[in-house]
């Protein structure tokens, strides 16, 4: 029997759909407070492992963790800051990064366009 199973790609654009950007971000932010290391202010190893299950992943190994982390760790200090993470989501999601380069395109046209007059 086949599952339907929704992956986090797919989920976010939902999210921005229903949210708006401004919620969008605003649940991206709580995300991260879940799962950050509330004495440093950042997610660390030790704060993903220990908060994994919140997000359902506990079953994952140390070293798929640590990937995770070096995926969105933009500045090679082993953590993430709340920025980070914020981009490490967006870019997790291609749907919303193609919507995300349209929507700077029309604006993009849209100041041009404006400026001519």
């Amino acid at each position: 029997m086949a599952r339907n199973v929704v992956g986090f790609e797919d989920f976010l654009p939902t999210m921005a759909d229903k949210l708006g950007a401004d919620g969008l971000i605003g649940e991206l932010c709580n995300g991260f407070e879940l799962l950050m290391d509330k004495d440093k202010g950042l997610i660390t190893f030790e704060s993903l492992k220990r908060n994994s299950s919140l997000l359902g992943l506990q079953e994952l190994r140390d070293d798929e963790l640590l990937s995770m982390l070096r995926e969105g760790d933009l500045d090679g200090d082993g953590a993430l800051t709340q920025m980070e993470f914020c981009v490490l989501m967006f870019r997790l999601s291609p749907k919303l990064m193609e919507e995300s380069k349209r929507w700077l395109e029309e604006a993009i046209v849209n100041e041009f366009d404006c400026s001519m007059f």
